[in-house]
């Protein structure tokens, strides 16, 4: 994550969250094959995804709901992604969802992320 970073982002604009957020929207272009369009700020839930990726119907791909966090945990946006419901509306979509959370520390300068396979209850 931090070398795709690295390379998209601008060195005066690089510790913001939209910054963040363009490094993941170019991570798409490697999986376009098998993903929709990501849909960014999904109201869902009790509130908005920050970034999903909706596997095409012809592949064996999970959907995955992407959170976001700056100078927090990625813990901490995988724990979101949970309390807020955010794949209320996916979950009948596909049979696999993985949840992803990415954090990115404005001083140690490191990204963080975790990801968990959401099962359904």
């Amino acid at each position: 994550m931090s070398a795709i970073h690295n390379e998209t982002a601008s060195l005066l604009k690089y510790n913001d969250e939209n910054s963040l957020t363009c490094t993941v929207l170019m991570a798409y272009y490697s999986a376009k094959a098998y993903y929709m369009n990501p849909i960014m700020e999904l109201p869902s839930g009790k509130g908005f995804a920050d970034v999903v990726y909706l596997p095409k119907r012809d592949t064996d791909r999970p959907a995955l709901v992407v959170e976001l966090k700056w100078n927090k945990s990625a813990q901490g946006a995988i724990e979101q992604i949970k309390e807020r419901q955010y794949t209320s509306w996916i979950e009948d979509y596909t049979g696999d969802i993985l949840l992803v959370g990415i954090s990115y520390d404005k001083k140690s300068k490191k990204h963080s992320c975790i990801i968990e396979t959401w099962k359904k209850d």
